[in-house]
């Protein structure tokens, strides 16, 4: 699941990249959401997988302190691109003609830094949720069923959701690997 998360990801990230036609606002935050969802995973599954095959559980506190850092950071960054694409979609809906005047460039590049700059001054106070949720007693197989779900299903299915349905980006996919996308 992790290797479809990440090469899921990198074609889509490689799709818009290599194709001018979508050099768009909305394959702008898409591309930068397939980027966070490879960070996010990055972040946790290779960890989580060298444990599982070397039947350890240990993490020292420095590393347990930075992955929960960086979970946090793109956690939150993938909320906060989701909501940006959310507005993307409001604009294009009820203010068709207005599109490209409000989804200019500069616009878009300051979305995406809010959203980063939000996220960094957002940390603090998550930290402190997850640090405060930690001390109350919790069902261990369900906590781990939530984690994986959220940590590797999310993250591997948002190319799916977000591009495969679309046909631009099924082109693009067809230019790069010469095979037809479903």
């Amino acid at each position: 699941m992790y290797l479809i998360t990440v090469f899921g990801n990198l074609l889509i990230i490689l799709a818009i990249s290599s194709d001018s036609h979508l050099h768009t606002p909305m394959y702008f935050f898409l591309d930068n959401l397939s980027f966070v969802d490879i960070c996010f995973t990055s972040t946790i599954i290779p960890k989580m997988l060298w444990n599982i095959q070397t039947q350890s559980k240990v993490i020292t506190y420095a590393d347990c302190l930075t992955q929960i850092y960086f979970l946090i950071l793109f956690a939150v960054s993938d909320i906060f691109l989701l909501s940006v694409m959310a507005y993307d979609r409001f604009v294009a809906i009820c203010h068709p003609l207005h599109y490209t005047v409000i989804m200019n460039p500069w616009l878009c590049g300051l979305l995406v830094l809010v959203s980063w700059l939000s996220v960094v001054s957002l940390f603090y106070c998550t930290m402190l949720g997850v640090y405060l949720s930690s001390a109350a007693p919790q069902n261990s197989h369900s906590s781990a069923v939530v984690s994986v779900m959220y940590t590797v299903v999310t993250p591997m299915l948002n190319p799916f959701i977000y591009s495969l349905r679309n046909k631009d980006i099924k082109r693009a996919l067809k230019a790069i690997t010469g095979v037809p996308v479903m």
